[in-house]
């Protein structure tokens, strides 16, 4: 019967296809089950918490971002270590080159 979706393997009663069909199954739900599983543990997870609300002195740095911390120790650090980086890749580049 052309036309006609038939699973003749599945059907003929071998204890074997019956059990492959069975293999399957199981993991064809398992699939299912782990994706229906990620999108909702992501849904749960997605979902924003209200900030507190703000002190009624408005705190000991006033009510701008970042509260006045102090970051110009953290840039000199950061441009210090990407000045050593850069000086070391140089100094690579460069011996390699002497080499040749």
């Amino acid at each position: 019967m052309p036309g006609r979706f038939r699973f003749p393997k599945f059907l003929s009663g071998n204890p074997k296809h019956l059990k492959d069909m069975k293999k399957m199954i199981i993991k064809g739900f398992l699939v299912a089950l782990f994706v229906i599983g990620t999108a909702t543990f992501a849904t749960l997870t997605a979902q924003d918490v209200p900030p507190p609300p703000p002190p009624a002195n408005g705190g000991t740095g006033g009510n701008v971002p970042g509260g006045g911390a102090p970051i110009g120790e953290g840039l000199l650090i950061l441009t210090a270590l990407g000045a050593a980086y850069g000086n070391k890749k140089w100094y690579n580049i460069h011996k390699k080159k002497i080499a040749e």
